[in-house]
């Protein structure tokens, strides 16, 4: 069974399914929980992080730019400002390992510093060049995502959010396999080793409605990669154009989305709802990760 170290905590892979709980550093988070930098933000980031940890997180992921389609991209600077004052913080006073979620190496390497012991790529080393050979650097283990995002292809409703239309895939599973295996090389040639990869296929992230549904339903495909499978459905906007809902009441959507998810393969859960997914993730555990007789008879 691979394992991955970090800190004090050791990952089991297969073991159990992971929960990483999201603090969003961000004014304009598309799930509404984002952090608006005022006197108290800091502290409302670390109260958020002892309470993930006392719902049943195994880590936490702090970002500074929203990654919703339309979102405005941020200045490295500005992303800075927002997420190492939380990282120092939450390094200081609870005891998780910590993912930064940024794609820029600039950004990164300051949160590494102020305590960020793992690195969540949504763009999967591809957006800055510096993001592999730091990542082997510091020896800090990577969060490759699959991510085929373009504004062009991106539109919005007021109730639903950002959705993809109009993302082409020749084969959906194949395509999203071969572009995480270019990231894994990417990985690879800067000397990252593999035991520090963990591989993501970016549900949200350039697909549409559909092709979210159908990637979520064959998670199991990525398994042959051999690597740890992240998966972070949490109230997006597929399930909420599924379920003609908005963010705030996507809990049960996100729930089913867990618990399928975990049944096809998932190491680790990206979500918003801590204490309802740990329960969630817990449960499905239990059912589906037990040993099955090889044959069933029915009387």
């Amino acid at each position: 069974m691979k394992t991955l170290q970090l800190g004090s905590t050791t990952f089991q892979w297969g073991s159990q399914t992971y929960v990483m709980g999201i603090i969003n550093a961000t004014p304009d988070s598309f799930s509404g929980d984002g952090l608006v930098q005022g006197d108290d933000w800091v502290r409302q980031a670390v109260e958020q992080g002892l309470r993930f940890a006392q719902e049943g997180a195994h880590m936490l992921d702090v970002g500074g730019e929203s990654t919703r389609p339309g979102a405005d991209m941020v200045e490295a600077d500005e992303e800075l400002q927002r997420v190492v004052p939380v990282i120092e913080a939450l390094a200081q006073a609870v005891d998780l390992p910590i993912s930064v979620d940024t794609y820029k190496a600039s950004v990164a390497e300051a949160a590494l510093d102020a305590g960020a012991s793992m690195v969540n790529d949504v763009w999967g080393l591809r957006m800055d060049a510096n993001m592999a050979s730091l990542c082997a650097e510091r020896e800090v283990p990577v969060i490759v995502m699959h991510n085929r995002s373009s504004p062009r292809n991106a539109v919005q409703e007021a109730n639903l959010g950002g959705r993809y239309i109009g993302t082409k895939y020749d084969n959906l599973l194949q395509d999203v396999a071969d572009e995480l295996k270019l990231s894994i090389d990417l990985a690879h040639a800067a000397g990252i080793a593999d035991d520090q990869i963990i591989i993501d296929p970016g549900i949200g992230f350039g697909k549409t409605v559909e092709q979210n549904l159908t990637l979520l339903n064959n998670l199991d495909f990525f398994k042959s990669l051999g690597y740890p499978i992240l998966l972070g459905p949490s109230n997006k906007s597929f399930i909420g154009y599924t379920l003609n809902l908005p963010p705030e009441d996507r809990v049960e959507g996100t729930a089913a989305t867990i618990s399928i998810g975990i049944d096809r393969g998932a190491d680790i859960i990206r979500v918003h709802q801590v204490k309802a997914m740990s329960r969630i993730a817990k449960m499905t555990d239990a059912i589906v990760r037990r040993p099955r007789p090889e044959t069933a008879t029915t009387a």
